[in-house]
C-alpha cells in the first residue's frame, strides 16, 4: 500500500514522501495514529494544500520536543519496586511506569514515546531512549531499586544491566590474612617450655630421657 507521511518516520521517510508499507502496519498503525494518508489522488491533493501548515506544525512540536529533551536527556528515573534475592522483581516495569515517572518529575511524556523492547524485571540501571518526536530522540536512565536508598547506591556505582563492574568492583575481596600460628621451635625458651623440648636433633629426647648407667 502507497501512503504519504505526514511526520518522519525512521528507517522509512519523511514528512511528505510516497512510499510503499505493508497494509497491515498502515491499516494498524500509521493510519489511526495520523502518522500517513493513503496516496490516493484526493489525499495527495490534501497534502499540497495543507503542506505549509503541516510543515510548520511539524517544527513546533520538534521544537518543544527540542526544549524538554534538554531538560531530560542522561536524567535517572528512580522506580522503587519489590524484588527476590535475586534482584528479579516481584512484576515488572512497563512503559506506562516510566512514562508516568518522567511526568511526576515535571517532564511530558508518554508510553508511547518510551522505546522498551521488553518490560524490566530486574534491579538495577536500565537505560532506554525517549523518541519526543521523529527528530528528537533522548536517552534517560531508569533506576529500578528497593529503596531510595539503594537507587542512590546503585547511581553512584553506575553499573548498567547487563555491563560488567569495573574490575576493582568485580574481583572477590581479599580476606585478611589468618593470624599465622607460632610454631613450636618460635616460642621463647624459658628454660623449662617447647624449646626445649624441641632436642637437638635427637628425635626431641631430653636429658632426662636418657638411660642410666647401673651404679
Amino acid at each position: 500500500m502507497d501512503v504519504i507521511l505526514l511526520e518522519r518516520i525512521a528507517k522509512l521517510g519523511n514528512l511528505g514522501d510516497v512510499v510503499k508499507v505493508k497494509p497491515g502496519y498502515a491499516r494498524n498503525y500509521l493510519l489511526p495514529q495520523r502518522k500517513a494518508l493513503r496516496a490516493t489522488e484526493a489525499n495527495m491533493s490534501y497534502y499540497e494544500r495543507e503542506k505549509a501548515a503541516l510543515e510548520a506544525a511539524n517544527e513546533a512540536k520538534r521544537s518543544e520536543a527540542g526544549e524538554v529533551s534538554t531538560a531530560l536527556d542522561g536524567r535517572f528515573l528512580v522506580l522503587i519496586r519489590q524484588a527476590g534475592e535475586s534482584g528479579q522483581l516481584y512484576g515488572s516495569v512497563t512503559a506506562r511506569d516510566i512514562a508516568t515517572a518522567a511526568s511526576e518529575k515535571g517532564y511530558a511524556v508518554t508510553r508511547q514515546q518510551v522505546v522498551i523492547d521488553r518490560p524490566i524485571k530486574e534491579l538495577g540501571l536500565h537505560d532506554l531512549d525517549v523518541r519526543l518526536h521523529p527528530e528528537v530522540t533522548v536517552t534517560v536512565t531508569v533506576n529500578v531499586a528497593l529503596t531510595e536508598d539503594e537507587a542512590e547506591a546503585q547511581a553512584a556505582r553506575g553499573v548498567r544491566v547487563g555491563e560488567e563492574p569495573p574490575e576493582e568492583e568485580a574481583r572477590p575481596a581479599v580476606a585478611a590474612p589468618a593470624a599465622r600460628a607460632v610454631a613450636a621451635d618460635e616460642t621463647p625458651d624459658d628454660g623449662g617450655g617447647a624449646a626445649s623440648k624441641a632436642g637437638d636433633g635427637n628425635g626431641g629426647a631430653t636429658e632426662d630421657d636418657e638411660p642410666k648407667a647401673d651404679a
